[in-house]
């Protein structure tokens, strides 16, 4: 063993899989098991919608960053002590494994297709008259926005289940957004779900008894998270109720000192974003530089869980932000990241032209 790298295995190349599979690539033989070729700036995914060329420079494939990297275009399906078993029958051996499975949300494999995928999502925006959009999270909001700001002759209807707009944000946040839809003319529904299975002729009915005409529909309600797998594997016992790993100060999936876990698949009791998502790469590779190098337990650091801060947008010129000091929206919100949604830093930081 002297002398050889230790074996890195990462389970999912979303925003955490990705950052830390590059942090980690000169340091140890690094593993990527990912059902799809490529690395997806996420949050950028709303304006990709309305302006598909946008896409091009979200969507990285993986070997355009990794270039140090085993890449297995597969699924891991179960893991054992030392070895993590992929779709294909194929077994993977680690020292150290990293789980970075987030939400289950299945893409198509290919940059190609996916970019695709977004064309299609445009053309329905531009045939249409009467757009639907359901939920009001974040996903919601920002799509609605979007089509509110690059499509104003369209009639957009957004529906939501809960009391208020954004509930993972504070009701000044969820106000500020309220405002601005409705001085842009997009219909918000509140208290209601849209009854997707009894749906005719592009007229949708909610529970609360209203009627609504659309064109097309999107589906913007939360995804389940990436975890249904591990339930029979070594780490069923380290799965809460939500779907969520448990982990401790390290990010180290308790009770395994050889396995951590990442982005939104943690339990760390905080918003699920991609900067965090982020944070927790940064943290782990550290740590695993640490234990790589012999070094004692103790030499490790702790995360923090991150602040109630986020930015939602709402189209290229504004945006509602929630801070710890105070909620804004306008052109404050707007210079952070309305015009580029942080794609070039994000690309910048994988080492590729912004």
């Amino acid at each position: 063993m002297a002398g050889k790298k230790p074996c890195v295995v990462i389970v999912g190349g979303g925003i955490a899989g990705g950052t830390v599979a590059k942090a980690l690539q000169s340091h140890s033989d690094v593993v990527l098991i990912d059902p799809k070729e490529y690395f997806e700036i996420t949050w950028a995914e709303m304006r990709a919608k309305v302006e598909p060329t946008f896409a091009d420079r979200t969507i990285i494939n993986h070997k355009e960053y990794l270039t140090n990297v085993n890449l297995m275009t597969t699924t891991a399906v179960d893991i054992k002590s030392k070895e993590v078993m992929t779709k294909d029958g194929r077994l993977v051996p680690y020292d150290y494994l990293i789980i970075a499975t987030g939400h289950h949300d299945p893409y198509p494999v290919t940059k190609g297709d996916r970019l695709r995928e977004f064309q299609a999502d445009n053309k329905k925006i531009k045939d249409s008259s009467c757009i639907l959009i359901v939920g009001g999270g974040p996903s919601g909001v920002e799509l609605a926005g979007e089509i509110a700001v690059d499509y104003p002759d369209k009639k957009v209807t957004l529906v939501h289940k809960g009391p208020r707009l954004m509930e993972f944000v504070g009701p000044k946040a969820s106000a500020k957004a309220m405002k601005w839809f409705k001085e842009n003319g997009v219909d918000v529904l509140l208290d209601q779900k849209v009854d997707l299975e009894h749906s005719s002729d592009g007229v949708y009915s909610t529970t609360a008894g209203k009627t609504i005409n659309a064109d097309c529909i999107f589906i913007c309600t939360g995804k389940p998270f990436g975890s249904s797998w591990l339930r029979e594997s070594i780490l069923k016992d380290c799965v809460n109720q939500q779907g969520q790993l448990m982990v401790d100060e390290h990010l180290k999936v308790k009770g395994h000192s050889n396995i951590f876990a990442i982005g939104d698949i943690t339990d760390v009791n905080e918003m699920k974003q991609g900067y965090i998502a982020q944070e927790h790469a940064a943290l782990v590779a550290k740590n695993l530089q640490i234990l790589v190098k012999g070094g004692q337990e103790s030499k490790l650091g702790s995360y923090k869980p991150a602040g109630a801060m986020a930015i939602v947008t709402l189209g290229r010129k504004n945006a509602v932000a929630q801070f710890p000091f105070a909620t804004v929206s306008g052109c404050i919100p707007r210079m952070i990241k309305s015009k580029d949604l942080f794609v070039g830093m994000t690309r910048k930081k994988m080492g590729l032209k912004g």
